[in-house]
């Protein structure tokens, strides 16, 4: 049945449009129109004023609902992807932090099986690690932490085409070779958890490696060897134009101030947000797949409190916080959570914008950036309007 969205402001890919509708049939946009009229036999969908935008692309989360993506079962990538669903999540790469080949494999199971239903959200699973420096490991865990593996890596990406994303520093031996294997089988190579530097960055970026892992989060910066300063990592990415870079944006990884800086310097069109959450949120659970992590002033640590490690975060949040606390637009804010992962993940063929014939993956916030409506490929999943 036709659906027509109506009575709200509508961020087209040509920016808002005041008044007008979306209309929806079969999980697609069929048409954006300025006319708001009601159309005969449609199902109307009063916006009441809210914003409508493109449904939020994950591109980094753990977990949600209590459940943890490194589970590996059907069940609990279900449950995790239905719980920040009703938060304005409406296209997904599950993440495992650095795991077990054992881990992989079980998680690359579900996924495949997930990715083939109609109409799915998961877009494909994102592996952060486990080929990361030690000096910067956070709250990953040591023990599973290891070089780049040629037998290992080669093996998962010939044998599955779900790994859409793979994470590792740059500085470690093999980490070039790793990264251009990932570009010959369709995995975007991004870096994280490195002390490397502007060569390391350089390196990585030529080899294909162009996106950074929670950008200032578990990487070095600016330090003084004697009487020379040295860059690092963040200075690295800054300087090459455009490398994209993902933030947590709930306002506690990345200070405020320090996220309007990043905006400012990588602009719009490199820059995205992520959730990084973990198996606790969206939710009221307490539990996390890491028993060394606790929930302490709204954000998960390690409980000796050496690291940060990952948020309670909701894609609302992240825009919410995005605008009220940092001074984002709201529109660069939505574009930040759909268009943009979209081009990084090149998924923007189908999803990231309001547009004619692209998958209906829409959500609304109110006035106060509050989500109230969530739709996914045409299916309505919240309506507090």
């Amino acid at each position: 049945m036709l659906k027509q969205i109506t009575n709200g402001r509508i961020l087209t890919a040509e920016g808002w449009l005041e008044e007008g509708s979306v209309l929806v049939e079969a999980g697609k946009i069929v048409e954006i129109t300025n006319n708001r009229l009601p159309i005969a036999d449609a199902e109307i969908i009063d916006a009441k004023g809210c914003d409508i935008v493109p449904g939020g692309i994950e591109l980094h989360i753990h977990g949600g609902g209590g459940r943890d993506f490194m589970e590996g079962t059907e069940e609990a990538f279900r449950v995790a992807v239905d719980a920040h669903m009703q938060y304005g999540t409406t296209a997904i790469y599950p993440t495992l932090s650095s795991s077990t080949r054992e881990m992989i494999d079980a998680a690359i199971k579900t996924c495949e099986k997930l990715m083939k239903e109609p109409g799915s959200p998961i877009m494909g699973l994102h592996l952060e690690g486990p080929y990361f420096n030690l000096n910067k490991a956070g709250a990953q865990m040591p023990e599973i932490i290891r070089n780049p593996d040629p037998v290992e890596y080669e093996d998962i990406l010939k044998n599955t085409d779900c790994v859409k994303r793979w994470d590792a520093a740059p500085e470690l031996p093999g980490a070039k070779e790793f990264f251009e294997c990932c570009v010959k089988h369709g995995c975007k190579p991004s870096i994280a958890h490195t002390d490397g530097g502007w060569d390391d960055v350089l390196m990585a970026y030529k080899a294909g490696a162009d996106h950074a892992t929670h950008f200032t989060n578990a990487m070095s910066s600016l330090t003084k060897a004697r009487e020379y300063k040295k860059v690092g990592v963040v200075e690295s990415v800054f300087a090459i134009p455009d490398f994209t870079v993902e933030v947590i944006s709930d306002g506690i990884h990345v200070p405020p101030v320090l996220m309007k800086q990043i905006y400012y310097a990588k602009g719009v069109k490199n820059m995205c947000f992520v959730t990084d959450s973990l198996a606790c949120s969206a939710s009221r659970s307490t539990y996390n797949f890491d028993p060394r992590v606790i929930i302490e002033d709204g954000v998960c640590k390690l409980a000796d409190r050496s690291a940060l490690a990952g948020s309670v975060s909701t894609m609302d949040r992240l825009v919410r916080t995005a605008v009220k606390e940092a001074d984002i637009p709201m529109e660069d804010a939505c574009r930040m959570i759909s268009e943009i992962p979209a081009r990084i993940m090149k998924i923007d063929d189908r999803k990231g914008y309001l547009k004619k014939g692209y998958d209906a993956d829409i959500i609304m916030f109110d006035k106060d950036i509050e989500i109230k409506f969530v739709m996914q490929n045409g299916n309505v999943k919240r309506n507090d309007l």
